[in-house]
């Protein structure tokens, strides 16, 4: 009788889980770095030069605003994870960015008439039978330029989950070469609706709304080690206690749009550096790097021995890493440090091996003040759970998956 007890429980517990394999690809800066493209794409891509070389693209209505402060967290230059979902019926299949710095649910058109949805899956809504046209034009503006688009409803499959009638983007117009080289196709935002443009309902706001998880919970395993298959897996409606060890920590947020919470102080090599008095940071998938105002990261740059190269871009010395300083957040009075192992990223070549920091400068403007962007660096470190019903984010230090789930 117990054991059939435990085995019921055991079940269930695997049930209310809902598992997204996440593989782990080379970031569109990497592939432009690779093949020397990288100084080229920057000088044809700052806000200024494509808004003027690409004006025609877009209605007067949806224009290109050069220095919108709104635009930089839809930067995928760095994005590094992705996953698979279906669209329609018979199910359309695209991998996506399921981002965190977002709210919206993009995937190329059909009728899209640029070079980045030729290389791409895209979205044939005439071949869904439960396709709905939304009536509406989108714009979503990133670091490196805008799409535009119209929106539709239709049914979303994620895993083992379908979500009926789910409001989606379809971009017509992708200009400039950012999503040229990216290995996703779109994007999945899991931000809070206030982030959403044309009034879309987020995927996991409909996932709450027809209540197909247990919890109002989702969180992200996430694996930086180049050399193991596993990339990581979001997990739909709960936690999973066998990818953490120790205690989670409960953060509240201090802003509901973007995952915000409050960052105590930074601190180099156990000092402290930035933010004395406090400051605010968010929690996002949607990249790779970790992100702070542009004078703080200069400074830091300079505490960690980093040379400056074109573009925001640090330089390391490989053979120093193991000498170089922690870098520490301290959140809710408890630290959660990454080693110079951690923030460094290496960077394959042909014959040699480039070692680049892991920190960048991005100067986002809110009425919390300037933020600090913990992506994946940090989120690989630390199991990170995003809980809609107390508005709250958990941490707790990541374990090692020891094998892979099937994709």
């Amino acid at each position: 009788m117990k054991l059939a007890i435990v085995l019921a429980v055991c079940i269930h517990i695997t049930t209310a889980l809902h598992r997204i394999p996440l593989i782990k690809a080379r970031t569109i800066r990497h592939q432009l770095r690779q093949n020397n493209e990288l100084e080229e794409f920057w000088v044809h891509h700052q806000s200024h030069v494509f808004a003027q070389k690409y004006s025609q693209c877009f209605p007067d209505s949806l224009s290109f605003a050069a220095g919108s402060t709104a635009e930089y967290l839809f930067d995928y230059m760095n994005a590094q994870y992705y996953g698979k979902i279906s669209l329609g019926n018979p199910p359309q299949n695209f991998n996506v960015v399921f981002d965190t710095g977002s709210s919206n649910f993009w995937i190329p058109s059909a009728f899209c008439i640029s070079e980045a949805c030729r290389v791409h899956k895209q979205f044939q809504c005439f071949s869904s039978t439960s396709y709905q046209h939304g009536g509406k034009t989108f714009s979503i503006h990133y670091g490196t330029g805008q799409l535009v688009g119209i929106t539709g409803k239709d049914t979303l499959q994620i895993g083992n989950l379908t979500i009926v009638g789910q409001d989606f983007g379809q971009s017509v117009v992708e200009p400039g070469r950012t999503f040229v080289l990216a290995q996703f196709d779109g994007v999945l935002g899991l931000g809070y609706p206030s982030l959403a443009v044309a009034n879309a309902v987020p995927v996991f706001d409909q996932i709450m709304k027809q209540h197909l998880v247990n919890k109002p919970i989702f969180s992200f395993h996430l694996n930086k080690d180049d050399n193991f298959e596993y990339g990581g897996e979001l997990i739909l409606g709960g936690i999973d206690s066998s990818l953490y060890k120790g205690p989670i920590h409960w953060i509240p947020l201090t802003d509901k749009s973007y995952w915000q919470i409050r960052l105590d102080n930074i601190k180099v090599h156990g000092k402290v550096a930035f933010c004395p008095n406090g400051c605010e940071a968010i929690v996002d998938s949607g990249t790779s790097l970790i992100t702070g105002p542009s004078d703080d990261i200069k400074k830091l740059q300079k505490l960690i021995g980093a040379t400056p190269l074109v573009f925001g871009e640090y330089t390391i010395d490989c053979s120093h890493i193991s000498n170089l300083p922690t870098v520490t957040f301290t959140i809710g009075k408890r630290d959660y440090t990454i080693s110079p192992e951690q923030y460094v990223l290496k960077e394959h070549r042909q014959k040699s091996v480039q070692c680049l920091s892991g920190f960048q400068p991005m100067d986002l403007a809110t009425k919390s003040g300037q933020l600090w962007i913990l992506g994946d660096i940090f989120m690989s470190k630390f199991y990170s759970i995003f809980d809609r019903e107390n508005d709250r984010v958990g941490l707790a230090k990541s374990c090692k998956r020891k094998h892979k789930i099937p994709l």
